[in-house]
Order: structure tokens, then sequence, then C-alpha cells
């Protein structure tokens, strides 16, 4: 086997391969961007071996530069891109259209103009909208099942077979000249320069460029941006290191990079510096507008229509997005219109299974009408969108603040006395029973006192029926996390996915089974609010047996949550002794009375 090449002979004959004729010295200078003395020095030394003659690259030059041929591409693409909202929400970003070209179209394009025609696409999100691509250009797809709880680490481990002379691409990459070679020297992570502050990764060098490290956030810097090159000798260490990592939990939230970094010292990589406005990632639209500002001309976006009828303004008037914390069910994102910021509410895959949207925009009319939630702007009530007011410098409750937890019941009390009727109904027993039905799918409820517990529960609810308490609109979801308080002291009671008609004492069971900071003391000056003045004795044992009823309910949930594989933590003691602790006590209560 022949000696590999070094830098300069490799630039030198794949210069002299490129070309379509015999080439000079100083042709080859300005090629390679070699100094003309160090090019003169390495086609004497290559004239030597055979691998050119007459200036130009023979048989056996070309066989030398085989090694180095890339074999194949991997672009990823399977993931959400919460920072590009609300655009993601729609479509996966690789598929959007700028200026005129769709971005992983146009990759694939600049990819078989160097000849690079194996092309693997790993998609997860939304995956259908990549696979039109088998067709258009012969790309195979591998589908990432993990692509919502596995970070990028997972693409490539998907595809770890294939890694060899590979190109490793990102699906919504625009290049504006096109960075691919048919053959290239050595793995490299491309570049560009950043002047001043940034929070990208910032690249570490050492001699001759080689990636020593990288650092979140830097200035007057090198960050990794991009594309980049495995060549064989990085892939199949890279593969080593990820056999033995992959498995691992601390590996699960990883980018490759990180996996890469942590192993740099073993993994030799250099990096590839671009000039400015080569290579463009875009990590909001904002970004991208600025890139394109024809962009919105060629969106075909229902968000955008949504938003544009329900507030009457221009769709290239609405800007500042950026993802909120997303939640179980939904993802929402700001956006702002002029100098009124708002939120966007898009309905996660599935949620027309688990939340009665009817019954859902009955309840946030009810609310902004009674002045309970003022956030509430519009939405639909069959497509599960939603435009919401965002509330700048808000928090959540604080039921230590006296004042703050004063008018959260305040609140509850004002939507009870609305004398409002809801469509959806909800009960802690039977939502506590239907858990209970779904717990015994996975094999008999064995847990030590439980059926006792139950039956209890069971003569619980019976006399706190018999009460003759009534039934009344309801949050149902009613602790501090749905509240937003303003930096001027306004309260808004906000998410209104399970609202309903229940019992009178069903939020203040929420309130303090889901309310850590709840404690007996809280829980009592809860319900003075609530009433504006101590509670009778047979109030105050209602709304107390509604704290049972809450936390056995949630405790069935737990037990079933943990049943499908998931860890609901101190949650799962915590419900069970809300539902255990006074319920002999309140039967005590009741069943001497009787």
């Amino acid at each position: 086997m022949a000696a590999p090449l070094t830098e300069p002979q490799f630039h030198i004959l794949n210069a002299m391969r490129a070309a379509t004729g015999p080439l000079t010295q100083r042709d080859l200078a300005q090629a390679t961007g070699l100094s003309l003395g160090t090019v003169n020095t390495h086609v004497r030394r290559i004239e030597t071996t055979g691998l050119i003659a007459d200036r130009s690259l023979t048989p056996a030059g070309l066989e030398a530069l085989t090694p180095y041929k890339v074999d194949n591409a991997v672009i990823m693409a399977a993931g959400l891109s919460s920072r590009f909202a609300p655009i993601s929400y729609e479509r996966p970003k690789g598929t959007l259209r700028v200026r005129g070209e769709v971005l992983i179209e146009r990759q694939i394009e600049q990819l078989h103009a160097a000849g690079i025609t194996d092309v693997t696409v790993v998609v997860g999100y939304k995956k259908e909208y990549f696979f039109y691509l088998i067709e258009k250009y012969g790309v195979d797809i591998v589908v990432n099942r993990e692509y919502a709880s596995r970070n990028n680490n997972g693409s490539l481990w998907l595809v770890r077979d294939r890694l060899a002379n590979t190109y490793v691409c990102s699906s919504d990459d625009y290049f504006t000249t096109n960075p691919f070679e048919p053959y290239v020297y050595q793995a490299y992570y491309s570049a560009q320069y950043i002047a001043g502050p940034t929070e990208e990764w910032c690249i570490q060098t050492g001699p001759a460029g080689r990636i020593t490290g990288a650092t979140v956030g830097g200035a007057d810097t090198l960050v990794m941006l991009g594309h980049v090159y495995f060549d064989r000798a990085f892939s199949t260490r890279f593969n080593q290191v990820l056999e033995k990592v992959y498995h691992r939990p601390e590996t699960i939230p990883l980018l490759w990079e990180s996996i890469y970094l942590d192993h740099v010292k073993e993994l030799d990589m250099v990096v590839r510096p671009y000039p400015e406005g080569v290579i463009n990632e875009f990590d909001s639209l904002d970004e991208l507008r600025a890139f394109d500002p024809g962009f919105m001309e060629n969106l075909d976006s229902e968000v955008f229509t949504h938003i544009a009828l329900t507030l009457g303004c221009d769709p290239n008037d609405v800007s500042d997005f950026y993802p909120l914390k997303q939640g179980i069910t939904n993802l929402s994102c700001h956006f702002s219109v002029g100098d009124d910021e708002y939120v966007y509410r898009h309905p996660g895959a599935g949620t027309e299974k688990m939340v009665d949207r009817h019954a859902e925009f009955e309840a946030l009319t009810l609310a902004r009408d009674a002045g309970v939630d003022r956030t509430f702007v519009d939405g639909d009530v069959d497509k599960g969108w939603k435009i919401s007011r965002f509330v700048p410098g808000s928090r959540n409750l604080d039921v230590t603040i006296p004042d703050e937890l004063r008018k959260a019941m305040r609140l509850s009390r004002h939507l009870h006395d609305a004398g409002a009727e809801m469509t959806r109904s909800f009960d802690f027993v039977e939502e506590g029973l239907r858990y209970e039905a779904l717990l015994s799918d996975h094999g008999p409820i064995e847990v030590p006192g439980y059926h006792e517990l139950r039956e209890k529960v069971l003569r619980l609810k019976a006399h706190a029926d018999a009460d003759g308490f009534p039934r009344v609109p309801s949050h149902n979801d009613f602790f501090p996390p749905n509240f937003l308080v303003a930096q001027d002291g306004h309260i808004d009671l906000i998410d209104w996915e399970y609202a309903g008609m229940s019992d009178v004492a069903a939020d203040f069971g929420t309130m303090v089974v889901c309310t850590a900071e709840m404690d007996e003391a809280l829980a009592e000056q809860a319900l003075e609010y609530y009433f504006k003045r101590v509670p009778t004795a047979v109030e105050r044992r209602h709304f107390w047996a509604y704290v049972v009823l809450a936390g056995w309910c949630w405790y069935v949930w737990a037990l079933l949550k943990e049943a499908e594989g998931d860890d609901v933590g101190e949650w799962l003691l915590t419900y069970y002794r809300y539902a255990v602790d006074d319920i002999d006590t309140l039967l005590a209560q009741y069943e001497n009375e009787d």
C-alpha cells in the first residue's frame, strides 16, 4: 500500500485531478493556496514517485487519491427545531423554501454537483414531509423513532454503519456557494468567524488547526457552523466511542458534538473556516426573514393565517418569535405585532384524544367574560390553536404571599359564582376509577392497603355528595403554575383544558394537594379567603373531604404512571399522604353525626 499523502501533496494532486488540462506551478499555487516555493518543492518530489507527469495527474496519482474520495453524505433532519416556532409546528425546518429553493433540496443538489449521490436522510418529526426525496433524488430514508426523547446522537447511532468518508449535514443549512468536494484530505468541522460576543460553540485549536476543545459562548472567534466531514479514521474511532457511551442515561440529552468534544484528544479533526455569509443557519424566523425578505410571500402557513385574521394584521407585521416552555399537550411560542405581545398555542400531536377542545373553549370564553382570564384573545375550537396576550415579566403564583393567595381564592369564588353552566363535568372519584381501570390492565392491583383505602374513599364521596353543596364552573387544574402574576399584581388564571362542572370544593382540593408549599395553616387561610370569613364546621369538613378525594385521584394516576414506566418521584408519596392522613377523621365526623 502506498504511503499516505502529505497535505500539500494531496492538494496538488487534487487540483490536477479537477483541472481540464496541464497546470503550471503558478496555476497550482493559485488553485491550492500554497506558496509557489512550496508547490515547486512538492511537485519535484511527487514527480519522482510517478504520481504526476507532464504537469498532469497519472493513473497512479489518481489511485493515490482514492483513500480521500468521499463515500457518502448523511443529512440529519429528525429534530423539531423548537427555536424556529411557530413554523416548525407545521412542517420540518428543512422543507422551507428560502430564496426560491427548498433548503434540503438545495443541499442535496449541491452534494450531487460534487459527485456525491449516496445520500441518507435521517428523519423523525413529521417524517412524511421528506419521503418524496426518495423518488426525486434517490436518497435513502432512515427513521429515528427517538427524535423527541433523545438528542441528535441518536440519529448518528442509526447510521453508524454508514459512516466512512462521510459528510454529516443538517437539513436546514443554506450555503451560498457549494462547500462540498469529491475528495477531502481529513476530518473537519466547518466554521465562520464571529466578531464580538456570541453564544455559539467557540472553537479552540492547536497546531495545524486541530480542534482541541470548544466552549459555549465567547467573543471574536471561530464558531462551529454548518457541515462536518468524517474521514474513515475519525468514523472508526467515533463509532467505538459511541458504542461505549450510547446506552448510558447521561448520553441521552447530548449532542453528538458533545460526545466528540468529551473525547477530543482521541478524535482527530481540524477546523475549516469559511468566509462570512457562505454558511447560513437560521435560529429564528426573524433571522430567516432578514436573509430572505421575500420569505413570507412564499410561505403557506396556517399559523400566520390564523394570527393575521384574528388580529387584523399583515403577516409581515408579525415578529419576535421565540418558543416558550413546552407543556405536555401543547407547543407555545411568543410573538409581537407592533407593541403588543402575544402567545400562540399550537396543539400537540394526539391532543384531540386527550383534551375536549369544545369544553376548553367554552371555559375560556366564560373565564374571559367573567374577568378571570384576561389573556385569552381567540382560537379555533376544532383545530385547537389559541392566541393569548403575553404578560411581560409575569411569574407563577406564590401561595406564601398572603395577598396573592387571597386574590387566587377570590378568583376561584368569582368563577364559582358566575352562575354559568358548562357542558363538561369533572369528578375526582370518577376520574380516579378511570385511572384504576387502566391500572388494572397492567395486572392485579396488589399495593398493600389499596383496596381498603378505595372503600373508604367511596364512603367519603357518598357522604360529601349528601352534603348538598352545589356543582359549579371549576378550573380543575387549580394550582400555582396556572396563575400568571403580572408586575402590577394583577392575577390571571390560565390553561382551561380540564375545566368543567365540579363540586364547589374541587378547586380547593387541587390547590392543597398539588402545591408543595401549601401546609395545613395556609390551606385554612385559603378557605377563609374563599369564604371571606371563617368557614362553618360543615363547610370545612366538606372542603377537606375534597382534599382527600383529590389526593386519592392523583395517587391512582401516579400508580398508573409508574406502571407505565414513568417515574413520578415524590409526588406518589405526596398524593398518598393526602389521601390517607385525614380520611379516618373525616369519616368519623360524618358517620358519628349520622
